[in-house]
C-alpha cells in the first residue's frame, strides 16, 4: 500500500527564466528535507536533477527532471523544468500534470521574458502558484525592485509572505508575516530557528502585514465584513482565507530567500504543504470520451477507474524507452494491463517506479496524484492517455509548437544512414518538438527544432546515446523555376546507327500559367500525325525534364505545354524516341520563354518586448521582408509579416541575439514569388558551379 493518501500529496513544478536558480532550489529542497546528505551543485556537476552530460556541459536544464521529498507529513513531488525557450514544450507538458508551481524571479534581474511565458502557461492550466524571489545574497540584490517587476509584468494579486532580513552579503534570514517571527537558517544543523523580528524592520513589517491581512480578507465575503467592522482576523481566519485565495488563484504569495544558502526555503515548503491544494482539492480531472467531444470526468479517488496522462518520454539506451505519467484516478499495480485510449491498444505494465533524478525507485502501487514511470511500453508516446479498458477516457495533451529552425543532417561515416534514421526516430519519440523528414526535391534529410541549441543538444545526445556522429549543414532552399513568356518550338529526335533507328518529331506550344497553377499538358493532335500510343510518352519526357530544371536545376512549375503537331516513322518511331523528342523540345523552348526563379515566401509572426521593435523591423526589411501588421499583447508586440525562406534559415540565433533571448517567432509556408534578378544570378551561378564540381 502507498504510504501517503492523495490528500497529503503536493505536485509542484519549479518554473522560470533560465539561470534563475530553479535546479539549485530543487537541490536545496532535497538537502533540507534530508533526502540528500549534501546539496548538489549545477556548476560542479554534482546536481541530482541536472544529471545529463549535455546539461552539465552547458550549466542549464535541458530536460525536466522529477524527484520527491517528505515534508511535514506530506509527500511533495518535484519537477525541475527547463527555463530556456528551446525546451519550453517540456516545461508546458509538466505544467499540464502538476497542481501548483513555484515561479523563480532573480532578486537582481527581476522578471525576464521566459518568466512571462511560463506564467502564461500556468494561467492556461489555472495553476495556483507562488513567486520565489531568489538569490537575495547576491551583489545588487533588491527585493523591492524585484517585487515591483513581478507586480508590473506578471499581474495577479501578488502578496508578500516573507520579507528579507538584510540583502547581498548581509542577507541572513526572512521575516514570516503570517507567524510574525524572524527565521534564520542554521547551516551546520540544517535547521531554521525562530528569532525576534529586528527592531529596525518594525515599520516595514507592519506595512506589509497590514497589506497581507487586507489581501486575505478580500478572498472571502465573511472575512471582508469582519475586517471592515474592525474585528481582528484570527490565525484560523487568516489560514482559511489564504488556502481559499491561493487555491482559486486570487492570491499569489511572494516569498524570498537564497537556495544556495538554504535561507527562506523552509518557509517556502511550509507554504506549499499548508496552503496549496492536493490532488483531491483540485477536484475531478476533465477529459473526453474516446472519439467524441462529449466530456468525461474522473474523481481523484483510489476506487475510481484508473486513468493517467503521459507527459514525457525518455529514450534511454540501456533501459529502453521510459514513460513518465501522472495518475488522475484509480489505482495502478505492477504486472497489470492498461488501455491506451489515444491509440486504442493495450499495454502490459511491468515494474512501476518513481524517478528520483536519474535513480529509479521501485513501487508496487500508485494512487491518484502520483507521478511515476514505466519502462518499455510498446506503443505509448508523450500525450497519450492510459486508463481502464472498460472505462475509457482521453485527456487533452499539450500540442508541440512548430519547428523554427532546420538543418540538413547526414551521417559522418558512410553506411550509417539507416542508423541515422532509427536514432533520430528514437529521439523524436522523446521530444515531440523535433521533426525529421526527407525533402523530395533537395534529397536532403532535414532535422527541425525550436532553436540552434535544441538541434545541437540533439546531435550531442545522438553521439552519446547511440554512438552516431552527424554533420549539420544549412539546408538547400527549395527554389522552383517558371517562365514569363511563351513560344512554339520543335522537339525532334533522330538517330540512325545501322538496323532500326529512332525517330520522334513534336511541335510544342509553351506558355505560363498563373502562380500556383502547376502543370498542364494538352494533347491538340488532330488526325494521326502522331499515333495515340506515343503521345503519353511526350508528356512523360516533358515531366522528367521539368523535374531536373533548365536554368539552375530546380523543378519547373506553373506552365502549360500543348502538343500541337509532329510526325512519325512507321519503323523507327517508338515511345522512347517521342519521350526524348518531348524532353529536347521542352528544354529548348523554356530558354525562349524568359525563364525565372521562384523562391518560397513564409508568413512569419514575431513576438518581442516593446523596446526591440525598431531593431527587429529594420532587420526584417533588410531580409527583404514585409510587415503586414502589428498587435500589442501586454508588454510585447507581435509583428506579422512575410519574408523569403532563404533569409530566415538562421533567424532563430539572430533574433535571440537581437533581443537578448526575449524574442520568439513562428513561420509557415505561404506561396512562391519571383526571385529578384541580382539574387537569381548568384543562385544560378552557384548551381552551375556545383554541377561542374
Amino acid at each position: 500500500m502507498s504510504k501517503y493518501e492523495s490528500k497529503s500529496i503536493r505536485n509542484l513544478a519549479v518554473i522560470g527564466h533560465g539561470g534563475t536558480g530553479k535546479t539549485t532550489l530543487c537541490e536545496s529542497f532535497l538537502y533540507i528535507s534530508g533526502k540528500t546528505d549534501r546539496p548538489g551543485r549545477v556548476d560542479e556537476g554534482t546536481s541530482s536533477m541536472d544529471y545529463e552530460p549535455e546539461e552539465q556541459k552547458r550549466h542549464i536544464s535541458i530536460s525536466a527532471a522529477t524527484n520527491n521529498i517528505d515534508w511535514d507529513k506530506h509527500r511533495i513531488n518535484l519537477i525541475d523544468t527547463p527555463g530556456d525557450s528551446n525546451f519550453a514544450f517540456d516545461t508546458k507538458s509538466c505544467l499540464r500534470v502538476v497542481d501548483e508551481a513555484v515561479v523563480m524571479v532573480d532578486a537582481v534581474g527581476g522578471v525576464e521574458f521566459q518568466t512571462e511565458k511560463v506564467w502564461e502557461y500556468a494561467d492556461e492550466f489555472k495553476l495556483p502558484r507562488l513567486v520565489f524571489i531568489s538569490r537575495m545574497d547576491r551583489e545588487r540584490a533588491d527585493f523591492t525592485k524585484a517585487l515591483e517587476s513581478v507586480r508590473s509584468r506578471l499581474g495577479g494579486k501578488v502578496t508578500v509572505f516573507t520579507l528579507p532580513i538584510g540583502s547581498e552579503a548581509a542577507f541572513k534570514g526572512v521575516v514570516d508575516l503570517i507567524g510574525m517571527k524572524a527565521l534564520i537558517f542554521d547551516g551546520d544543523k540544517k535547521t531554521t530557528k525562530s528569532a525576534d523580528i529586528p527592531a529596525d524592520m518594525a515599520a516595514e513589517v507592519k506595512k506589509y502585514r497590514d497589506i497581507l491581512i487586507e489581501d486575505i480578507a478580500e478572498t472571502d465575503d465573511e472575512l471582508m465584513n469582519k475586517y471592515l467592522e474592525g474585528s481582528e482576523l484570527s490565525p484560523e481566519d487568516l489560514k482559511g482565507g489564504l488556502r481559499k485565495g491561493v487555491a482559486e488563484g486570487g492570491l499569489v504569495p511572494v516569498i524570498c530567500g537564497s537556495a544556495l544558502s538554504h535561507t527562506g526555503i523552509s518557509s517556502l515548503l511550509d507554504t506549499v504543504v499548508q496552503y496549496f491544494p492536493s490532488p483531491v482539492d483540485r477536484g475531478a480531472a476533465v477529459g473526453a470520451k474516446p472519439g467524441s467531444q462529449e466530456e468525461e470526468t474522473r474523481l481523484p479517488d483510489e476506487k475510481a477507474p484508473f486513468s493517467a496522462l503521459v507527459f514525457k518520454t525518455i529514450a534511454d539506451p540501456y533501459a529502453g524507452r521510459l514513460t513518465l505519467f501522472r495518475v488522475y484516478s484509480g489505482t495502478l499495480r505492477s504486472d497489470s494491463t492498461v488501455y491506451n485510449a489515444s491509440r486504442k491498444s493495450t499495454e502490459r505494465i511491468g515494474n512501476l517506479f518513481f524517478l528520483e533524478g536519474k535513480t529509479q525507485k521501485p513501487v508496487d502501487e500508485l494512487i491518484p496524484g502520483d507521478i511515476a514511470a514505466l519502462a518499455k511500453l510498446k506503443d505509448t508516446a508523450t500525450g497519450d492517455t492510459l486508463c481502464a479498458e472498460k472505462s475509457p477516457i482521453v485527456y487533452k495533451p499539450v500540442e508541440p509548437p512548430p519547428a523554427i529552425i532546420s538543418f540538413a543532417v547526414e551521417a559522418k561515416s558512410r553506411g550509417d544512414e539507416d542508423k541515422l534514421v532509427s536514432s533520430i526516430h528514437r529521439l523524436t519519440d522523446e521530444d515531440p518538438t523535433l521533426s525529421f523528414h526527407r525533402d523530395d526535391q533537395t534529397k536532403e534529410m532535414i532535422l527541425s527544432g525550436l532553436g540552434q541549441i535544441h538541434i545541437e543538444v540533439t546531435v550531442e545526445k545522438m553521439k552519446r546515446k547511440f554512438g552516431l556522429e552527424v554533420v549539420l549543414k544549412t539546408p538547400k532552399v527549395p527554389y522552383k523555376e517558371t517562365i514569363k513568356g511563351k513560344t512554339t518550338v520543335q522537339g525532334r529526335y533522330k538517330k540512325q546507327s545501322g538496323g532500326r533507328g529512332q525517330f520522334g518529331d513534336t511541335w510544342l506550344d509553351i506558355e505560363p500559367l498563373p502562380r500556383g497553377g502547376g502543370f498542364e499538358f494538352v494533347d491538340k493532335i488532330v488526325g494521326g500525325v502522331i499515333p495515340g500510343q506515343y503521345r503519353p510518352a511526350v508528356e512523360k519526357g516533358i515531366v522528367e525534364a521539368m523535374a531536373e530544371g533548365v536554368v539552375a536545376g530546380y523543378p519547373v512549375v506553373d506552365l502549360r505545354v500543348s502538343l500541337t503537331d509532329g510526325s512519325y516513322h512507321t519503323v523507327d518511331s517508338s515511345e522512347m524516341a517521342f519521350k526524348i523528342a518531348g524532353s529536347l523540345g521542352f528544354k529548348k523552348g523554356i530558354l525562349e520563354c524568359k525563364p525565372t526563379l521562384l523562391e518560397p515566401i513564409v508568413n512569419i509572426m514575431i513576438e518581442i518586448p516593446d523596446e526591440y521593435m525598431g531593431d527587429v523591423i529594420g532587420d526584417l526589411n533588410s531580409r527583404r521582408g514585409k510587415v503586414l501588421g502589428m498587435d500589442s499583447q501586454g508588454h510585447h508586440q507581435i509583428i506579422k509579416g512575410q519574408v523569403p525562406l532563404a533569409e530566415i534559415l538562421k533567424y532563430a540565433p539572430d533574433l535571440r541575439s537581437m533581443t537578448s533571448g526575449r524574442g520568439t517567432f513562428t513561420y509557415e509556408h505561404s506561396h512562391y514569388e519571383e526571385v529578384p534578378s541580382f539574387i537569381a544570378d548568384k543562385i544560378i551561378a552557384e548551381s552551375k558551379k556545383e554541377e561542374e564540381a
